[in-house]
């Protein structure tokens, strides 16, 4: 595995931020000032002719993809075996430093095939037709560190658990700290994979899930527990235009 990325192909992060970041379409391409040189200045503040300065914010467009062999597990059962390929979400990166990237991405664009008999496998076998969990995400955003390829995004998703028209549930609510890093709680734990050349990660995190208003479920689960989602993905980073 490379340890440089390279960024044409995929950027990377540290640490989360409270809030999403603030991006200014005006910034898009790089802001240049011209100060002409003036007859005479002080030796302190002399400049020399032509000088420009060019703006530190540089607006990025990155695309994030789900691929084959992921895994979702929850409290002590075994993990669903779970292909995602297909997944896709598209959002903004602003460069903090040299080394650091602000990601946020549009939960409106974001898509996770939900876990249903034609993606996903529980001890070997397909799961019952009738059977499905949907992923909703609410918030998706993080940092990607473009030289050693770490990646870490804080994600929120509600997981709505249903049986065909006879039952639904309601909403589990995840949130993680998805890591190409080391995530671990006290029932579950994974280590994650960084970035390499050809912008393929895998990313893990280890959530609580509380109780919900619903006996059958916080019973069948034994909420509160944790769950743990070990994710194959893709993230490519462009300059934007």
């Amino acid at each position: 595995m490379s340890s440089k990325i390279n960024s044409s192909s995929l950027p990377i992060p540290h640490r989360l931020p409270t809030n999403s970041p603030s991006f200014n379409t005006s910034s898009n391409s790089l802001r240049f000032k011209y100060r002409p040189h003036s007859s005479y200045t002080s030796p302190s503040k002399q400049e020399a002719p032509g000088k420009v300065e060019q703006s530190p914010t540089t607006i990025w467009n990155v695309k994030f993809e789900t691929l084959e062999g992921c895994k979702l597990g929850i409290s002590r059962y075994p993990d669903f075996e779970y292909n995602a390929r297909g997944g896709i979400g598209t959002g903004m990166g602003r460069k903090e430093d040299e080394d650091t990237m602000l990601v946020s991405f549009d939960v409106g664009t974001l898509y996770i095939p939900p876990l249903a008999g034609a993606t996903t496998k529980f001890l070997g076998l397909p799961l019952p037709p009738f059977l499905r969990i949907d992923i909703v995400p609410e918030f998706f955003q993080g940092t990607i560190s473009k030289e050693s390829g770490q990646v870490d995004l804080q994600f929120r998703a509600k997981f709505w658990f249903s049986v065909g028209s006879i039952y639904k549930a309601p909403p589990l609510m995840v949130e993680t700290t998805l890591t190409s890093e080391e995530s671990a709680g006290k029932l579950r734990g994974g280590r994650g994979e960084r970035i390499n050349g050809e912008g393929r990660c895998r990313l893990v995190g280890v959530a609580l899930v509380n109780p919900i208003n619903d006996i059958l479920m916080n019973s069948f689960l034994g909420l509160p527990t944790e769950c743990i989602a070990d994710m194959n993905a893709r993230i490519a980073i462009d300059p934007s235009t």
